[in-house]
């Protein structure tokens, strides 16, 4: 009976469980709590509470919230879930849901999990940048390529150009030479005749 009244316990409370386990809504909700916290702790710490603190403050909290809503993951298993990113090629847990309620871990986890996505962002944006400014070399690259390719065809017409000229030149003056050849032969003939 004893055995029989502790896992009838046991059940009850895993399906309570069960049905308690928070839905991602709710990690979201509380790790943003938790950034924010951390947010305010070191902008006022930092910089004091004034008007750009709190428009930076809120910079922050948007873009990690969109950060969040792209790389967070929920891990369920059943009687409670877990929350998790990958930085790093490394899967970070961010939180723990249970009875309806959700643990996040401490401001140092969260100081190194946004540390390390503000780096990753940083990457990002370093890539994009070298493969637009190697994109930019290569297009100017091409275009130099294409104007001194132009700039040899050019080169070509006008030596093809001198050589007709020299050519045509050459034949008129080899038949001005024939035709005096010619002339002179006649006359020749004429003073012969």
């Amino acid at each position: 009976m004893k055995k029989f009244l502790i896992g009838a316990i046991l059940l009850v409370v895993v399906i309570a469980m069960a049905k308690t386990v928070p839905d991602k809504k709710a990690h979201k909700k509380a790790m943003m709590e938790a950034v924010k916290a951390y947010v305010n702790d070191e902008a006022e710490e930092k910089y004091g509470d004034n008007i750009l603190t709190d428009l930076g403050k809120g910079i922050v909290n948007k873009t990690i919230e969109v950060a969040l809503n792209s790389k967070l993951e929920v891990n369920n298993y059943l009687i409670f879930n877990t929350t998790s990113v990958e930085v790093d090629d490394e899967t970070k847990t961010l939180s723990l849901g249970v009875f309806g309620h959700v643990f996040t871990f401490d401001k140092e986890m969260l100081r190194d999990a946004l540390e390390a996505s503000a780096k990753e962002k940083a990457e990002k944006k370093s890539e994009r940048k070298a493969a637009k400014e190697a994109a930019k070399e290569a297009k100017k690259l091409e275009k130099q390529k294409r104007k001194e390719e132009k700039k040899r065809e050019k080169e070509a017409r006008k030596e093809q150009k001198r050589h007709d000229k020299a050519a045509n030149k050459a034949a008129k003056n080899l038949i001005k030479s024939v035709k005096k050849t010619m002339k002179e032969s006649k006359k020749k003939e004429e003073e012969e005749d």
